[in-house]
């Protein structure tokens, strides 16, 4: 058996996931498990708030592609390229010449190139998820919950780390500062 190394796959944009599991699907169909260690799609998590709501999303590191450990067969290589709907090949590859024909070959990335991308997805399971705010400082927003619901008023701050906002709202005439929950305000 010769050694595994990691190969990046191009596949149609938004559709890695699915290429992924089709993949998986055929190495299974063919007894191929032996030869394949893992099949990856690197993401990371994020929070994403719209509308007042909360949610965990994975976020992809690179769009269009997949990574696979593997020690590359002509029968894998030829699933790779013709049976998987939505993967079109390998990322890199060189043309070798024999007479007249050319012939791509597939080209492993570096190992230290394979240790960062995977240190970054160990990293990113391992770690709290990260919040993406769609607000911004000077904002109009309107609250949608608590003592001061449907009252409308400014962005003054962005406390990120703590997923808070500080907003500027005229209550009775005067302007307050008042510091709310992502999840209590909305964009106006």
């Amino acid at each position: 058996m010769g050694e595994m190394k990691w190969y990046v796959l191009r596949t149609a944009g938004g559709k890695e996931k699915k290429a992924k599991e089709y993949l998986e699907k055929e190495i299974d169909r063919n007894k191929l498990n032996d030869t394949v260690g893992q099949v990856l799609v690197p993401v990371k998590k994020e929070i994403v708030t719209k509308n007042g709501k909360r949610k965990t999303v994975d976020k992809l590191l690179y769009p269009g592609y997949v990574l696979i450990q593997a020690e590359l067969t002509a029968m894998l290589e030829n699933i790779i390229r013709n049976n998987v709907p939505g993967m079109s090949g390998f990322l890199t590859e060189k043309r070798t010449t024999s007479g007249t024909q050319f012939e791509r070959v597939p080209v492993p990335i570096r190992e230290e190139e394979a240790q960062r991308i995977l240190g970054v997805q160990d990293e990113n399971i391992d770690s709290a998820a990260e919040t993406v705010v769609d607000y911004a400082v000077g904002d109009s927003i309107r609250i949608t919950d608590g003592p001061f619901a449907d009252f409308t008023g400014t962005v003054d701050e962005i406390l990120q780390d703590r997923s808070k906002l500080k907003v500027i709202v005229v209550i009775f005439g005067r302007k307050t500062q008042l510091e709310l929950n992502f999840t209590q305000v909305t964009k106006e």
